[in-house]
């Protein structure tokens, strides 16, 4: 597995490792947990906007 030098604010990384320790995980799970939610709903939007942009052009064509 590769590593990654993050920079990250004092004080967002004493949040991040706050919500870490609730959950029980790793400041690592948690971080490459935020990036694949992130990452999913970035294509889902991507795929909404395709799919909105589709239709338009659909009309504008009719």
């Amino acid at each position: 597995m590769a590593k990654v030098l993050l920079s990250i604010p004092d004080k967002f990384l004493t949040q991040i490792d706050e919500v870490a320790e609730n959950e029980q995980r790793t400041r690592s799970e948690l971080i490459r947990e935020a990036l694949r939610t992130y990452m999913k709903r970035n294509v889902a939007f991507d795929a909404k906007k395709i799919n909105a942009d589709a239709q338009l052009l659909d009309k504008l064509l009719d």
